[in-house]
């Protein structure tokens, strides 16, 4: 990366603002929001819900100065920009869902996982069962009963456990696959061990390294509870539940467990972290053919190559706006003793911050000094993160190295335009093109009737059934 060369040769990395309004998902939701939303108003897509709406249009807000902004300034030779106000999305927005999966991953690294070793599950059901998830109420108690499992699992392992034994993990809620594909399955980051102890003070940790056999039988335990699950729910009958739990190549089930990180590789969970908590659309991976078509590429490509879609601007809109996460509904959960409720969480966090203060202060002072008040609160600094991220700190003056600080916040109409004006900025955001339809929709009431008369065909349908 360029800015890891400028640190190398110790020129200060420059930020440069973003510019949402000259990227392809901008332009696109720009040029057909209204007319995908007159479409679902007319009722051939059904009625939008609010909150779509609201999101993509405070997605057109975000990254924008003429809707508000952050004025830095340095200290050292008085030069200031201006930092355009986000809008904090859950779905739609490339900026603060990226920002958010960042944040996340960081503070679970930094206050949440102890170090200890850590193994990934993915669990994926089949369709006949993935499409009844969408019930609350049954997605926990398949999230329960995989969690179960595994621990059942992990506890035979170790027979000499003794007492009470207790798991630690994070849950994360995909439901979307890598071509914006509704694909709800799950992503447990776990602490690959059991807990035992009476309280607190005895808690004791035991790490378990399960042989390829014993894997193999979990996996065929989870599978099984997991079908009488929906057996007992009545969604199978006993015949359906039967052939699946005996089916070949596990009847579409998929179970992922290859995945595990060592106790002191911090960043490799943090980077583990940032997979699972991704947002469902990746800005780079979507390319423009034309005005009517669009290509998206998965990340991960098939037996042939890579594999992509086609689609045009308002199937892309249909995809994205099913993304979008249902409100006061978390993403990721957790269990065990990191759940909130867990008399044993502070003694296992504690674990996290001590630890991370000791390796960071091996030959990392000045690093230590920037970054250890910041991890302490629950939120990250807007510019730590974008130092995490992209490794270019955005509060170092350009123009001598200095440290810039933030000076004001500007969010009336008056002062923005005025301030705007006299930089030679945008004055008026982009505006959101009408809804349009058929060429021969806009041709109608011009006068010229003769475009919209269209001949009668010459042929005649055979609408007879010929079995």
């Amino acid at each position: 990366m360029p800015a890891v060369a400028a640190r190398a040769c110790g020129a200060p990395a420059i930020y440069h603002r973003r510019q949402p309004e000259r990227t392809v998902l901008y332009r696109l939701v720009q040029a057909h929001l209204a007319t995908w939303l007159a479409l679902h108003h007319d009722g051939l897509g059904g009625h939008t819900p609010a909150l779509t709406e609201r999101e993509f249009r405070r997605y057109l807000e975000c990254g924008t100065l003429a809707h508000g902004f952050a004025r830095a300034r340095c200290a050292d030779c008085g030069h200031d920009y201006l930092v355009a106000y986000s809008c904090k999305g859950r779905g739609i927005c490339p900026s603060c869902t990226t920002r958010r999966m960042v944040e996340t991953a960081a503070h679970l690294t930094d206050h949440v996982f102890p170090h200890l070793p850590v193994r990934q599950w993915v669990l994926s059901l089949p369709k006949r069962l993935r499409y009844h998830l969408d019930d609350a109420e049954l997605q926990n108690a398949v999230l329960h009963s995989l969690l179960r499992s595994i621990e059942g699992g992990l506890r035979q392992s170790l027979p000499k456990a003794g007492g009470e034994t207790c798991i630690g993990a994070v849950v994360f809620i995909h439901r979307f696959g890598g071509l914006l594909n509704a694909h709800l399955h799950f992503h447990v980051v776990m602490i690959d061990g059991v807990f035992c102890g009476e309280d607190a003070e005895t808690l004791r940790f035991q790490e378990t390294r399960l042989a390829p056999e014993q894997m193999a039988t979990l996996h065929q335990t989870i599978r099984q509870r997991i079908v009488r699950l929906f057996v007992r729910r009545g969604i199978l009958d006993k015949a359906e539940g039967r052939a699946m739990r005996t089916c070949e190549h596990d009847g579409g089930f998929s179970l992922d467990t290859s995945v595990r990180i060592e106790a002191h590789d911090r960043q490799g969970l943090e980077r583990l972290l940032r997979y699972c908590a991704r947002p469902a659309f990746a800005q780079e991976r979507l390319r423009q053919l034309d005005p009517e078509h669009l290509v998206y590429e998965s990340k991960k490509p098939g037996p042939g190559g890579k594999v992509s879609v086609l689609l045009t601007p308002h199937q892309l809109l249909d995809r994205l706006s099913a993304l979008i996460p249902p409100p006061r509904r978390h993403r990721h959960r957790y269990y065990g003793v990191l759940a909130p409720n867990s008399p044993y969480r502070p003694a296992v966090t504690a674990l996290a911050a001590t630890e991370s203060a000791c390796n960071e202060g091996k030959g990392k002072a000045e690093a230590e000094t920037e970054e250890t008040p910041v991890r302490q609160a629950a939120r990250y600094v807007w510019a730590l993160l974008l130092a995490r991220i992209y490794e270019v700190f955005p509060l170092i003056c350009p123009k001598c190295g200095g440290t810039m600080k933030i000076i004001a916040f500007i969010d009336e109409g008056d002062a923005v335009r005025e301030i705007l004006a006299h930089l030679g900025e945008p004055v008026d955001p982009p505006c959101i093109a009408p809804a349009h339809g058929p060429p021969l929709w806009e041709t109608a009431g011009s006068g010229d009737d003769e475009l919209l008369i269209q001949p009668l065909p010459e042929y005649e349908f055979d609408q007879r059934i010929a079995w």
